[in-house]
């Protein structure tokens, strides 16, 4: 069974054939919210809504490791990360679709593991490769087959939010070598790496970075809305095909 997490400008799978919902409990707490379980193309998938249904939950306050643990031991076999980024490169316009290759860790304060506690031991994961490989093939594949265009690698900057950044921040960034930013993609990858499930991450530019572009004396919360809401079409799109496909990670 694939998962999917969606983020801001998804809410829902519109083309998911829902069985039921499911609220899960957890020794972490509670998840975002209902899972909702269903079909694409005849093939089970599972959604959760990572800010809630109604969207009121920020970024740095999602429970990431409820949320990766129920779809974790409801039996995902992949993970697919839906989120809207600002962009950093001038290259990267709103409406991209990017698959992200790596990530830089900004966040601060979040609860970013499941081995914690004295009855744990040290426990490290190899995190080289942030993203898993072949499902990240998956996805550009996918996309290719429907004719949209994808920027096949960059890397993420997850910031700790809830406001955005500040034009010097953004300036940080791309010294660092960051292509995007966003809220959310930590530690949801490192969480799902843990419990040994792929995690790849799709991403929609929202609107350019602070400083940037028509961004350069502010950001236009109004125009990102109409931005989300054509291109996550798109990323429906890709999802359905690469499940059609009968790709692994995906039955």
């Amino acid at each position: 069974m694939l998962a999917v997490i969606g983020g801001s400008g998804l809410t829902q799978l519109a083309n998911l054939d829902v069985s039921h919902r499911e609220v899960l409990r957890t020794p972490y707490g509670e998840p975002s919210g209902a899972v909702i379980f269903g079909q694409i193309c005849g093939r089970p998938v599972a959604f959760l809504a990572r800010h809630g249904y109604g969207h009121t939950i920020p970024p740095h306050e999602v429970n990431y490791r409820a949320n990766i643990w129920a779809l974790c031991k409801r039996g995902a076999l992949g993970i697919i990360s839906v989120a809207s980024v600002g962009s950093i490169r001038s290259d990267l316009k709103p409406g991209d679709v990017v698959i992200p290759h790596q990530i830089i860790d900004y966040t601060w304060g979040r609860k970013s593991t499941y081995h914690e506690g004295q009855e744990c031991k040290v426990t490290h994961i190899d995190f080289t490769e942030p993203y898993d490989r072949l499902l990240r093939a998956q996805l550009i594949a996918a996309a290719g087959e429907v004719g949209i265009a994808v920027s096949s690698s960059a890397v993420y900057a997850a910031t700790q939010g809830p406001r955005l950044e500040t034009a010097a921040e953004i300036n940080r960034l791309e010294r660092d070598g960051a292509d995007v930013v966003g809220m959310t993609g930590m530690p949801e990858a490192a969480l799902a790496r843990e419990m040994g499930v792929p995690y790849a991450a799709i991403s929609v530019v929202a609107n350019y970075a602070a400083g940037r572009a028509d961004s350069r004396d502010g950001i236009s919360f109004e125009t990102i809305q109409g931005v989300l809401h054509e291109s996550m079409g798109h990323v429906r799109t890709i999802i359905e095909r690469m499940i059609d496909r009968g790709d692994p990670n995906c039955s």
